[in-house]
């Protein structure tokens, strides 16, 4: 299993079901795809964020958590906004148009998120951690 942090409130919506999609400015993927926990980071929130994620759903309050595993993903797509086939350049109101959309479904909240220390990139998980991820989905 794979681990990909990300700076809230976007993890909050990735892990709520509201957004499919997670944007990067490279694709650090490569050719994986597969199960990736989704770890929230400890580090300072994408204000942006906010008022994008309160202008395209009805959600007004967001719980979140930082600096923990709070759920997980398939990875299922990874592809350039230049290949999305739509006039818009985007596939989703989601999706960055000047960036690589990592695509995730089957998304699952963890019912206690996990505390755990992040880092840059799609990373392997260790298999400590990925036992405890794997038995609170389970």
């Amino acid at each position: 299993m794979r681990i990909l942090t990300i700076r809230q409130p976007w993890l909050w919506a990735l892990v709520a079901g509201v957004k499919p999609v997670e944007n990067r400015s490279r694709n650090i993927a490569g050719s994986y795809r597969g199960p990736v926990a989704l770890h929230a980071s400890k580090g300072p929130h994408d204000h942006v964020g906010f008022s994008t994620i309160f202008e395209l759903t009805s959600v007004r309050s967001l719980p979140l958590v930082f600096g923990m595993i709070a759920g997980v993903a398939e990875l299922v797509d990874v592809h350039h906004a230049d290949t999305c086939e739509n006039d818009a350049g985007w596939c989703t109101p989601w999706s960055d148009p000047e960036s690589w959309h990592l695509v995730f479904s089957d998304v699952r909240a963890l019912p206690t998120p996990i505390p755990f220390t992040g880092g840059q990139g799609l990373r392997r998980l260790d298999a400590e951690t990925e036992i405890r991820v794997l038995e609170a989905i389970a």
